[in-house]
């Protein structure tokens, strides 16, 4: 019996749709198709891959971002996977630009071991943990941006309204705000929607607050 000849794959990687390539082992193109990127997707692409041959290893571009869906689901499958970084300029001047030819890129370059590296794994404990930290970092952000809007409002708001804010440590000031009734219906007067508005920062930076400190337990 004739051992199945190796072949390898390649992904260029997008939000709705993935395009493969895979190359025999001469590094000569057999084909390219596009999949979604949906588990059925994923499914289809590596049973396309394994029509033409024994799949060696795939190369798949932005494994951190658009990959990370078809890493894992490779990887689950026992797939050697490559992640495949952006082509150099010459060859993209030599082989032109266009999704076909960035999966057959991919595909090359995991053949040649060129331009590879072993990609991070986007499973287990260190993927939670970045996953947790990454939101975090952007709600630290955003709960900072309510402070300083809160500050900005408060130095521009009437004399009466900003007087009764003064001397507050940050939490006072920010409870306080977030505890105020203004009346919702008289909007058009200045210090109402000055009222209206403090309010509002205030119930953001609690929320965000409070789910700093929820991610924070689980981190």
């Amino acid at each position: 019996e004739v051992a199945p000849r190796p072949v390898v794959g390649g992904v260029d990687t997008h939000k709705d749709l993935h395009v493969a390539a895979v190359v025999d082992e001469h590094d000569h193109v057999l084909a390219s198709q596009c999949f979604a990127t949906t588990r059925q997707g994923y499914r289809q692409m590596l049973a396309w891959m394994r029509s033409f041959g024994q799949l060696r290893c795939i190369g798949i571009e932005a494994t951190g971002t658009y990959g990370a869906g078809l890493l894992r689901y490779m990887q689950n499958a026992g797939v050697e996977v490559l992640e495949v970084t952006t082509p150099d300029k010459h060859d993209r001047r030599k082989r032109g630009k266009n999704d076909d030819l960035d999966a057959q890129n991919a595909a090359h370059a995991a053949f040649a071991g060129k331009r590879t590296v072993t990609p991070k794994t986007r499973d287990g404990m260190i993927e939670s943990l970045r996953v947790l930290k990454a939101c975090r970092k952007t709600a630290v952000a955003a709960r900072r941006v309510a402070l300083q809007m809160i500050h900005n409002t408060i130095i521009c708001a009437p004399d009466d309204l900003r007087d009764t804010l003064r001397k507050m440590t940050r939490m006072q000031l920010v409870r306080t705000l977030a505890a105020w009734r203004p009346d919702l219906t008289d909007y058009r007067t200045v210090i109402s929607a000055y009222r209206i508005s403090l309010k509002s920062l205030g119930r953001r930076y609690l929320e965000l607050h409070d789910e700093i400190a929820d991610l924070d337990a689980m981190i």
